[in-house]
């Protein structure tokens, strides 16, 4: 069975942090470039980071440089997203995706079910 389970989202005071987890089974994670995705409600998913299938190159939307930071462990079949000085904008849930080639920009494929995040006082 192909799965790919977010994990690790919640409700955090601005300024915080929280590390997001994507773990994968039935496949190897480390043949794909994985993106994260955040939807507000009522909004459609946009791209906040992609991270090649090796980890050695990484994009993020303008919104979120310099406080968020794409990482993945292969070995693991995990892909990880490091959150942090979080603001009530990043409120929405989070779904990592997987693009069909090893570098970022390629077709998404498959979509986890999401972790929701909110960024409130």
């Amino acid at each position: 069975q192909v799965q790919l389970v977010e994990s690790g989202g919640g409700l955090v005071q601005p300024g915080g942090s929280l590390r997001l987890s994507c773990g994968a089974s039935g496949f190897t994670l480390g043949n794909y470039a994985v993106s994260w995705f955040r939807q507000a409600p009522g909004k459609e998913p946009g791209e906040v980071s992609c991270i090649s299938s090796n980890g050695d190159n990484t994009n993020y939307a303008d919104s979120v440089k310099g406080r968020f930071t794409a990482s993945r462990d292969n070995a693991q079949n995990t892909a990880f997203l490091q959150m942090s000085s979080l603001k009530p904008e990043d409120t929405g849930t989070y779904y990592c995706a997987l693009h069909t080639r090893t570098d970022c920009g390629g077709e998404i494929h498959y979509w986890g079910q999401g972790t929701p995040v909110s960024v409130s006082s």
